[in-house]
């Protein structure tokens, strides 16, 4: 598993993750879309420890610097 996240990536993805779980918990946006959102956070939060992205993978996309 090659990583393919750059620093500015996994960041923006951390931050996002934190917000649809703050919007989840604070009863913002609850139900079905909350419990979606508060998965695809899960999702974000994981691949940004990692430093993988699955969805990247088949493309050859990547947000990493060369090194």
């Amino acid at each position: 598993m090659k990583k393919n996240l750059g620093t500015t990536d996994r960041v923006i993805r951390i931050l996002v993750a934190v917000l649809f779980a703050v919007l989840y918990f604070t009863d913002v946006v609850p139900g079905t879309l909350g419990i979606v959102l508060l998965v695809l956070g899960v999702v974000f939060l994981l691949t940004s420890l990692v430093s993988f992205c699955p969805l990247y993978f088949p493309f050859g996309f990547s947000t990493r610097k060369k090194e």
